[in-house]
């Protein structure tokens, strides 16, 4: 997309998130499901339909705009400004990602039964991985969900949790072991698998810190449930090897959206401390003050620099794991200070629901945790460092 065009998609996705949706965000302080749920999701993206800014990452044939992931990343901040955002430009986890992803593993009729309603925001999805130790959670190759070979299909048994988006999904994208012994760092296979299918459940939602994210985060499980050779995703045994074009741009994508979020905070703190008087002087004034809102401009302008150098790697064609662990260790762990310092500079009221704050500073923290934790991608990064020095 030219600049004109893309400044022009960034400039509608601004209006309509300040003009429609914030102020939806801030009536029900970030909890989509008091807001409305599904109810609100259609009518929001509705109007970002009307706008020309709906699905900008979705495949041009499938009604969306085809950005790469460099043109993505202004647009999702823009969306980003408002925890309802995302949802209203279709642009929320974990649908994002799986368009994303069915965008490159889906063939034949999976498209058009699963990608097109997806992209097109008639249904919502849910790609079930993590689950209750020992499970898979951070380590991926402790994947326990089996799913043993039938005439005609393949037949899931497991538990997952952490499903975010599972209340209310159409499909689920599942990741299940079909070879090898846990541990091992091969032998899973992705499957689609519609909610109805006899067998899946969800059990319960896990209540978490995070209200503006659809479908909650759930329990799910998987019993004699049954998927059809055809819904199988990528190659039999592939099933990590696929999820990888998933989950490096899925964390950039999120740095993008949250990046959004925590601009809006500091926007809101340095327009608190500009005009509020204190000590004989405006607080923006004080050099302890300045300190935090010089320190919250460092933070956004490196996420910014760290984002967008994984996402032209990408772009490129790399798979960028170091950039994107990289990126994402860092913006966890920005982002969060930018709002904690936002919550202060507010003084009482950033605790309270009269600003925006406090709800961001919530939906943030858990972003330190989800798409692999700090630590983990530390581990990584060290193991890598290592590994290129003595090789």
């Amino acid at each position: 997309m030219s600049h004109p065009e893309l400044a022009d998609v960034i400039a509608r996705t601004r209006t309509l998130i300040r003009d429609t949706v914030i102020p939806l965000d801030d009536q029900y302080d970030g909890d989509i499901e008091a807001a409305g749920g599904d109810d609100l999701r259609r009518t929001m993206q509705e109007a970002a339909r009307k706008a020309g800014v709906f699905a900008p990452h979705a495949p041009v044939d499938l009604g969306g705009l085809g950005l790469n992931m460099v043109d993505r990343a202004p647009v999702f901040e823009e969306a980003g400004y408002s925890l309802f955002g995302p949802l209203a430009v279709n642009i929320a986890a974990p649908d994002e990602g799986n368009v994303h992803m069915l965008d490159h593993l889906a063939v034949g009729s999976q498209r058009e039964r699963f990608l097109g309603p997806l992209a097109r925001g008639e249904v919502r999805s849910a790609f079930a991985m993590t689950e209750p130790s020992p499970g898979a959670g951070s380590d991926p190759t402790a994947l326990a969900t089996a799913a043993t070979k039938v005439d005609g299909g393949w037949v899931v048994n497991g538990r997952k949790w952490f499903i975010t988006g599972a209340d209310g999904a159409a499909f689920f994208v599942t990741m299940a072991r079909t070879g090898g012994a846990i541990g091992d760092p091969g032998g899973a296979t992705m499957f689609l698998m519609p909610a109805d299918t006899e067998g899946i459940k969800v059990e319960r939602h896990l209540r978490s810190l995070d209200t503006s994210m659809i479908g909650g985060h759930c329990e799910v499980s998987f019993t004699d449930a049954f998927c059809a050779d055809e819904d199988v995703l990528g190659d039999v045994g592939q099933g990590f090897a696929g999820a990888q074009i998933r989950l490096g741009p899925a964390r950039m994508t999120h740095v993008m959206r949250w990046l959004g979020a925590a601009r809006r905070a500091h926007e809101v703190a340095v327009t608190h401390v500009a005009g509020r008087q204190a000590f004989g002087t405006r607080l923006a004034d004080l050099g302890m003050v300045q300190q935090m809102i010089a320190d919250n401009e460092i933070d956004i302008a490196a996420t910014r620099a760290l984002l967008m150098e994984a996402c032209r790697v990408l772009d490129d064609g790399g798979r960028a794991a170091k950039e994107t662990s990289i990126a994402k260790t860092f913006a966890g762990e920005a982002l969060h200070r930018i709002a904690d310092r936002s919550v202060q500079l507010c003084g009482g009221l950033g605790t309270t629901h009269e600003l925006p704050v406090a709800k961001i500073a919530r939906e943030i923290r858990p972003f330190r945790i989800y798409d692999g934790p700090s630590e983990v991608h530390r581990w990584a990064l060290a193991r890598r460092a290592v590994k290129e020095i003595t090789r």
